[in-house]
């Protein structure tokens, strides 16, 4: 039994199973948080507790926030279409404040569990644009959780880390590949069906299906 705690963020996709492979490979004790967010592609909730327990999770947290209640994204109000093909700038996929509301509650269960560290899935080479996936937004949260927390104002403090950030889609299913993720437990796609399948137009299906091509790997998802 390991003392050394982290706290994961795992949406169930492709990228944050192969972050909690990645920090149980370190020796991290993982629990890992997943959001109900209302979301319309709820299969991935399922999917991350297949992974959580695919990769040993200490303890698998779900915890429900109404994103859905204020909209304003693609992927959380139905009367906004998901895009099937790229556009420029920011795209209608993006959930406001998302990343900033998950990694806050992970920071509150990290602080609660003792755990110094937080990892989170966030990539700045194949990604759609979001803001809150850069590394100046991660660098800027770290700071912030060590000044609004007990354990950051008079413990170790935290760190955030974001080991995929500068890795092609690619690269980084080779590294979940390499510690033992079992990709076809995963779901990536923003308008996946109850089962789970993937619909094989959206910006998350076709940057998932081009890295496993870039990386020379089956693609073990499954499409409607």
């Amino acid at each position: 039994m390991t003392d050394k705690k982290a706290v994961i963020l795992l949406s169930g996709g492709l990228d944050s199973a192969t972050v909690l492979a990645m920090a149980r490979a370190e020796g991290y004790a993982c629990y890992t948080m997943s959001f109900d967010y209302g979301q319309r592609h709820r299969a991935e909730l399922q999917a991350a507790e297949r992974v959580a327990r695919q990769l040993g999770a200490r303890e698998h947290k779900v915890v429900g926030i109404d994103l859905n209640g204020i909209g304003g994204s693609a992927l959380t109000d139905s009367s906004i279409a998901v895009p099937e093909e790229a556009s420029e700038g920011i795209p209608v996929t993006y959930v406001p404040a998302r990343n900033t509301l998950f990694l806050s509650l992970a920071l509150g269960w990290a602080e609660v569990l003792g755990a110094r560290d937080i990892f989170i899935g966030v990539n700045a080479v194949d990604y759609s644009g979001y803001p809150d996936c850069r590394p100046e937004f991660i660098e800027a949260f770290e700071r912030l959780a060590n000044l609004a927390t007990k354990a950051g104002v008079e413990g170790e403090g935290f760190r955030i880390q974001a080991p995929l950030q500068y890795l092609s889609k690619a690269q980084i299913i080779e590294a979940g590949l390499a510690r033992g993720v079992d990709f076809a437990l995963t779901v990536s796609c923003y308008q996946a069906d109850a089962d789970g399948r993937a619909c094989g137009r959206c910006d998350s299906c076709r940057l998932r299906a081009e890295g496993f091509h870039a990386a020379g790997i089956a693609d073990p998802t499954r499409y409607v």
